[in-house]
Formats: C-alpha cells, sequence, structure tokens
C-alpha cells in the first residue's frame, strides 16, 4: 500500500510541473548576438591542403530564447570555407556547411561554429605566391545582420608526390639498389625519384613533399639560398648510391629572420605544429651517396633529422655540415652508422634520443659545435652525445666496426640530464678525443674508468666540466651563451683559426669561446 501511495505522490508531482511549464518559445534574434572574436584567422596554409579546424563562440546574452533566422558565409556556394554550427553541416546540396537556416540558442547560452577551408590558389590568382583570402559569417540579414570576418594567408607551393594508381589505389614505392649487390631492390618506401627538372629547389616558392623524394644515382639536388621544404608525415628525401645532396644556404642579415638560410620543416603551418617532433621522417643520406654537402640549414620537428649511412673509408666525408641547426627530432639530431661526418657551426638540440649519434662506428670530426639536449616531452634514455662501435644482429651476436676518429674541438656538449656523452666501445678500434669543450659528466662511478680517464691527454685536454653554459634558453632552442657561460674562452685558437667566425658571422677574438656562438650580453 505504501509503494502505491508513493506511486502516485510522485506521478502527481511529474503532473503538476509539465502543467506549469510552458514550451520554449523562441523569438526571432534582434541582431544582439555576442561574439567571442570579430575576426577568425585561420592560419597561413599551402594551396589546396586542408586547414586545421577553428572556432567560433557565439553568445545569446539576453533572457530570451531565440532564433537566428540565418547563418551563411557571404561568398555563399562559392566560398572556400565550409562551416559546421553546433554539429549540424546545414542545408544539403551545395549549400551544405554554407548556409543554415532557423538556429535556436537558449537564453544566456552559447553555441559553437567550427571553421575549416581548403583553397585553390590558381582559382584566385595565376601571378602571386600568396594570396590573402577572406569572406564573412552572416547573422541574420537586414538591420539586425551582424557579421565575423573570416582571414586566410594562403601559399602556392611546387607539390612532389608519388604517382597513385587510379584502379587499384596503390602509391608508388621507391626502388634501388638497397643492399649493395648492384641489382634494383624494391622497398616499402613511398615516393618516387626526382625528374630532372626538379633536382634544383629555389627560393620562388616553398616545396611540399609527400612520401620520399628520392636522388637517383649520378645525379645531384641542390637547395638554394632561401628556399623553403615542407614534409607531409612519413615523408623526407633519400639519397642513394652515388647521388649527391648540396644545401646553398648562406648567412641572414637578421638570426630571427633567416631569409636566406634554407629551412626544412613539416607541412603545417599553424603556430600550434611550429615545435612540434616528429612532424616528418628524415633526411637519408643512404650507403654509397657521395659529396653531400649542408650550409646554412634549419631542420626541424624530424623524426630523425639527418640519417647517414655507410662510406667511412672513403677520403672524402661522406657528408660536411656547417653553420646549421637541427631541432625537435623525436629520435636523433644527427644519426651516423659507420659513416663520416665533419662539422663546424653546427647546433643539435632536443631530441628525443640523442643529438648526436655516432654508432657503429665510423669516423666523425666537429668544432666549434653546440651539441646539446634540453628534450623535456617523456623520458629519454641517452644522452646528448652517444659514441659506439657495435650493433647486435637479429640473433643476439655482436658486430664491430672501427670508430676510426671521433674529435670534438672547441664543442659545448651539454644537457638537462647527467651525463651528457656515454662512449660505448666492445671492438679493438675506438679512437676519440674532446679538446677544448664543455661537458657534463658529473658522475662517480664512472668518472675515471675505461673511457672516461680525464686525466688522459691522449683523450681529454683543456676540458672543463660541469659549467652552467648559461644558453639564453635551451628548453626553447634558443642556444646562444651569455657572458656568465662556461664556455667563453675555453675554446683553443688552433681550431678558431679554422673556423673564424661563429654561426652569426661574429669573429672570434683572441680567446675564442667554445661552441658555435661567441657569447653576448643578453638583454632583459
Amino acid at each position: 500500500m505504501k509503494r502505491l501511495l508513493s506511486f502516485f505522490l510522485f506521478f502527481s508531482i511529474i503532473v503538476f510541473w509539465s502543467s506549469c511549464r510552458n514550451d520554449f518559445e523562441f523569438s526571432p534574434s534582434t541582431g544582439n548576438l555576442g561574439f567571442a572574436k570579430d575576426t577568425v584567422y585561420l592560419d597561413t596554409v599551402f594551396t589546396n591542403i586542408g586547414s586545421s579546424t577553428y572556432n567560433l563562440k557565439v553568445y545569446n546574452r539576453s533572457d530570451e530564447d531565440i532564433v537566428i533566422p540565418t547563418i551563411q558565409l557571404e561568398n555563399g556556394v562559392n566560398s572556400f570555407y565550409r562551416m559546421n554550427v553546433d554539429g549540424s553541416t546545414g542545408l544539403e546540396g551545395q549549400q551544405e556547411g554554407k548556409f543554415f537556416e532557423d538556429v535556436e540558442l537558449l537564453a544566456n547560452d552559447s553555441l559553437f561554429i567550427f571553421i575549416e577551408t581548403t583553397i585553390d590558389i590558381e582559382t584566385l590568382t595565376a601571378s602571386d605566391i600568396q594570396f590573402l583570402y577572406t569572406d564573412r559569417i552572416l547573422f541574420d540579414s537586414g538591420n539586425n545582420q551582424q557579421d565575423v570576418d573570416l582571414v586566410t594567408l594562403v601559399k602556392d607551393a611546387v607539390f612532389i608526390y608519388p604517382n597513385r594508381d587510379e584502379t587499384s589505389g596503390i602509391i608508388e614505392t621507391l626502388t634501388f639498389d638497397v643492399d649493395g649487390d648492384g641489382n634494383p631492390d624494391e622497398t616499402t618506401l613511398q615516393g618516387r625519384f626526382l625528374e630532372d627538372d626538379e633536382l634544383t629547389f629555389t627560393n620562388e616558392k616553398p616545396y611540399v613533399i609527400y612520401g620520399y623524394a628520392g636522388v637517383d644515382e649520378g645525379e645531384t639536388l641542390t637547395m638554394e639560398a632561401g628556399a623553403r621544404v615542407h614534409f607531409h608525415a612519413d615523408s623526407g628525401i633519400i639519397v642513394t648510391n652515388g647521388a649527391s645532396l648540396n644545401i646553398n644556404g648562406s648567412i641572414s642579415a637578421d638570426h630571427e629572420n633567416p631569409e636566406n638560410e634554407v629551412i626544412l620543416e613539416g607541412d603545417r603551418l599553424e603556430p600550434l605544429f611550429e615545435d612540434v617532433p616528429g612532424q616528418w621522417g628524415t633526411i637519408w643520406l643512404f650507403n654509397g651517396s657521395v659529396n653531400n654537402t649542408i650550409n646554412y640549414a634549419t631542420i626541424k620537428n624530424a623524426t630523425i633529422g639527418l640519417l647517414s649511412e655507410g662510406n667511412q673509408d672513403e677520403m672524402e666525408d661522406k657528408l660536411t655540415i656547417t653553420n646549421s641547426q637541427i631541432y625537435n627530432s623525436s629520435a636523433f639530431g644527427i644519426l651516423g652508422r659507420a659513416t663520416s661526418i665533419s662539422g663546424e657551426n653546427v647546433i643539435i638540440n632536443n631530441s628525443g634520443q640523442s643529438s648526436f649519434a655516432g654508432s657503429l662506428g665510423g669516423k666523425y670530426n666537429f668544432t666549434h659545435c653546440t651539441i646539446a639536449n634540453y628534450w623535456n616531452s617523456s623520458f629519454r634514455q641517452f644522452p646528448a652525445l652517444l659514441l659506439n662501435d657495435y650493433i647486435e644482429d637479429e640473433n643476439g651476436a655482436t658486430i664491430t666496426n672501427d670508430l676510426t676518429e671521433a674529435n670534438f674541438n672547441n664543442c659545448i656538449v651539454y644537457g638537462n640530464d647527467n651525463p651528457e656523452f656515454f662512449l660505448d666501445s666492445r671492438g679493438s678500434v675506438f679512437n676519440f678525443k674532446f679538446t677544448n669543450c664543455l661537458l657534463r659528466f658529473d658522475n662517480d662511478n664512472l668518472a675515471n674508468t675505461g673511457n672516461y680517464m680525464f686525466g688522459d691527454a691522449n683523450f681529454y685536454e683543456g676540458n672543463s666540466f660541469n659549467i652552467d653554459p648559461d644558453f639564453k634558453n635551451g628548453f626553447e632552442n634558443l642556444m646562444q651563451i651569455g657572458e656568465d657561460s662556461g664556455a667563453n674562452g675555453l675554446g683553443s685558437t688552433l681550431f678558431s683559426a679554422l673556423v673564424p667566425n661563429d654561426i652569426l658571422g661574429i669573429v672570434r677574438g683572441a680567446s675564442p669561446d667554445a661552441g658555435a656562438f661567441e657569447s653576448i650580453p643578453f638583454q632583459d
């Protein structure tokens, strides 16, 4: 009986509440909408590549429920923008994403409009390499009309991408001699070899690469000063046997706006992606590629900035890199495998593993370089600088190869971990030397043992340990050193005579600083 009485009491309350409630009544909007912003800037996009999604919050600050008769793009069906209003795509057909009718908005409530764009610059202008595209979102009409501007900078570009079979949908993959037996091998790397007329990258338009752009045997890919190269996810450049890469940037008047550097980065141009590691693959100097040179380049946001393999016994270095910076690599800044690399005025920082790794032996010479690692996005298991002379095959067997030389002169090797260099030898030839370097190594268990006999002048000479390099901001890749740096005056003139100017073109003095930069007073 009590249950029955409780049920009737509950039912009576519901009926009473329902009889007292008025149905929502929506009044037409009167032009009093509020907006989170009066202009939505969709960041720079490449022609024919879709943007990220941006949002606009629209407010009804009145005490009445309203209906907005229309929300539409001013350019209508011809607009390159498209919208979604609180989950709705609007009218069907050509007006989908362009036109919305009778959008309801409760009192003191808000709604979201999501905006995207894909723009074909050729339909706008045939001559400009960039174009400012604008439109407006119109709310209501007549005297009640309100609007919000939409603005996007669109860049034209040269697109390099593999072919796709229209029937099967299979994307072209690279075929070249992988194992050195003289016969071409099929790979799973999506991409294609560059045509003859694509082997010079100029500064006229940016280049956007999908998949791996291959440099074929006997060919040279040249990048001129000021070239801009953007890579889609899982993309990069591969320089095959007998081929070369020459990046010919030059010094810029403004270090903050390096117009003459060659910049290689991902194809996401939004500020959110400016420093995101691992957006693309690598520049792969394959075994047998020759005479690779890089000068005044910035390589950022790759998985491995530079991967160099083989050719350690050639008279000429496989790779010569000068006056260049490599940042935000999700794995390694430079990874060498049984190869030969020469570097001057090189800066490497923020790598998920090591900034520089010379593995499976090789030959390496770095002078006035800053090899740092202030990675803070995750745990890293390796130091800023790693040298070893072996690999383990799939059966667990150890294969060694000579580290014929590894010289670091007037360098900084530092970071936010300790120690920041690791020397792992298992073979019979492991030649290295640090001379007049600032090093981070504070480990009592390893110091003065094995490869860390810091008093042995055959391996360590004129170095300083564990003194703050006073970087401007290592976590933000600002690697200039201040007047209080432990690298000040540490360098030897024997090596500064070989590299007389720092990466900014500043002349090194009678007491040169270690690293790629001469010290400067920082401004507050």
